[in-house]
């Protein structure tokens, strides 16, 4: 059996695999929050019902953990996390004190890759890039079924490179300016359509609402075809760099089936090549890609 455990800031979720893949469990508990020992807590209460509820007498299962974050190289210490209390933290020592075992931790958004890559829309393809488009923009590579963590366990962070062609005033959290989350993010989509048309912040300008009014909506239609044309150079860099056989869409913004066609039409002007064979598809797992592809971190 197989456990992952997807560490959020707001929920932190837990899945049981079997060998199959099949789902034995998943269930969800509440992140507390900017509190580490509670959070490791949390996990490991988890990691103990699910045990006891799938199977009381088998031997302790694998655990993987994905978290907002990655896991410097260098000093073992959590690094980059928008989970800031996990930041400078020994997460993997700590968690396998209190679980007794080995642990595996990797990026979400690796997870997310991992599960495409394994059972989702990208399995039999050999090398996958999983795109998350939320909140936040974040990736990972996966190549012969194996994630690609990189010399500084940066691979896929393709959120955090200058949009191409774009006047860059508005600075990144991260602190860089014009990054690629600051307007592919589903924040970043309703922040360009207030600046376009003055529309004030509310219910009606989330990246949902925005494409749910783009067929009657003249302006709202611009700032999907904006989106979409910026969507289409920044992937044009992933596929000059990697040129994977599979991108695939996560997170809340990929949910808006017209990228799916309008994107790859618009992505052969960037890219170095007569063609593109690569194929943009939309998640098979859902919000549950994360957590399944940190079970997927054990063979």
């Amino acid at each position: 059996m197989r456990l992952g455990v997807d560490l959020g800031g707001s929920k932190i979720e837990i899945i049981a695999l079997g060998d199959d893949g099949a789902t034995l469990l998943r269930e969800r508990v509440a992140t507390p929050q900017g509190d580490y020992r509670a959070t490791l807590q949390a996990v490991v209460g988890l990691v103990a019902a699910a045990e006891r509820r799938v199977d009381a007498d088998a031997t302790a299962a694998s655990v993987g953990v994905g978290i907002p974050g990655a896991e410097s190289l260098a000093t073992g210490l959590i690094k980059n996390a928008n989970s800031t209390c996990l930041i400078g933290q020994p997460l993997k020592r700590d968690l396998q004190q209190l679980l007794q075992r080995e642990v595996r931790i990797a990026n979400d958004a690796n997870c997310f890759a991992l599960s495409e890559a394994i059972d989702g829309a990208g399995a039999g393809a050999r090398a996958v890039f999983g795109a998350i488009l939320g909140t936040g923009v974040g990736g990972g590579i996966v190549i012969d079924g194996k994630v690609l963590t990189g010399a500084n366990a940066i691979a896929g962070e393709w959120g955090h490179n200058p949009m191409p062609n774009e006047h860059h005033k508005e600075v990144c959290y991260c602190g860089r300016k014009g990054c690629v989350e600051l307007y592919l993010s589903g924040p970043g989509l309703a922040r360009d359509h207030r600046r376009a048309t003055g529309e004030l912040a509310g219910a009606d300008c989330s990246a949902a609402d925005i494409a749910n009014r783009a067929a009657g909506d003249a302006d709202c239609e611009a700032t999907l075809q904006r989106y979409e044309a910026r969507l289409a150079r920044a992937l044009a860099q992933v596929i000059n760099i990697l040129d994977p056989d599979v991108i695939v869409l996560g997170g809340g913004v990929s949910n808006m089936d017209r990228l799916y066609e309008n994107v790859p039409r618009l992505w052969g002007g960037q890219v170095f090549s007569d063609q593109v064979a690569t194929r943009l598809l939309k998640h098979r797992h859902g919000d549950s890609s994360g957590v399944r592809g940190a079970a997927w971190l054990w063979p």
